[in-house]
């Protein structure tokens, strides 16, 4: 079942290690098949070294186990919050990347420094409100799930493929999981760009929305012209 969408993620959880995004057993990639609205996700705490396809398990948007012999990972439940949430997120990520998850444990939402990050976020990538203990002792990572989407009431998830949640670390999404992948590298890279930035300059303001709209509308906007095709690089 779904076996072009399992070699799809098993791929996109091996290009997190390539691209240094996780150590260990320390993330996960999803994505959701578009006629069965069914998911596969890697497998819990299995080593990237000994990752396959066939290990990847196929889950309902209900959270039944639809297909695999292994555990899915722990995190489900919280990606399936964003799948049921946003129809049109085909792709989640979830990594404990060193700069993103530094935003994060600081409880600070990502400003937009420049272009590099307008380019992929139309804005600041917010960060979540603290859970309750409730919330922490009773179904925890659905509970993450949807403080992510609360997050965005007031956002386009979308417009803002990322969020930092409070103390953890990065999500991630797109309309795949490759590009789900790619919006955690640029998601990590402008986060370290940001402390950067602050050490030169610690008043430093956000560009303006006009040069951030600019950036980001000429790659994702309707009239997009950025590459030799919409969606290219």
């Amino acid at each position: 079942m779904l076996h072009k969408l399992k070699i799809e993620v098993c791929d996109a959880n091996l290009a997190l290690k390539d691209a240094g995004l996780v150590i260990l057993t320390w993330g996960n990639v999803s994505a959701r098949d578009p006629e069965t609205g069914h998911i596969v996700i890697k497998p819990s705490g299995v080593a990237y070294e000994k990752m396959l396809p066939e290990q990847m398990v196929v889950v309902a948007l209900d959270g039944r186990v639809v297909e695999g012999d292994f555990s899915p990972s722990s995190d489900t439940p919280t990606h399936l919050e964003l799948y049921r949430a946003w129809p049109e997120v085909c792709g989640v990520v979830h990594t404990h990347s060193t700069y993103a998850t530094a935003w994060a444990q600081a409880w600070r939402s990502l400003p937009c420094y420049g272009t590099t990050h307008a380019d992929n976020f139309r804005g600041a990538v917010p960060v979540t409100a603290p859970l309750s203990l409730d919330d922490i002792e009773g179904d925890y990572e659905a509970a993450t799930g949807r403080a992510i989407v609360h997050a965005f009431d007031d956002l386009s998830p979308m417009d803002v493929p990322g969020v930092l949640v409070g103390g953890h670390g990065p999500f991630t999404w797109g309309r795949s999981a490759r590009q789900a992948v790619e919006n955690s590298i640029v998601l990590e890279q402008v986060a370290r760009m940001a402390v950067l930035t602050e050490r030169l300059r610690a008043e430093v303001q956000s560009i303006p929305a006009h040069l951030r709209d600019r950036h980001f509308l000429r790659k994702h906007g309707p009239g997009a012209y950025y590459g030799q095709g919409r969606g290219n690089a």
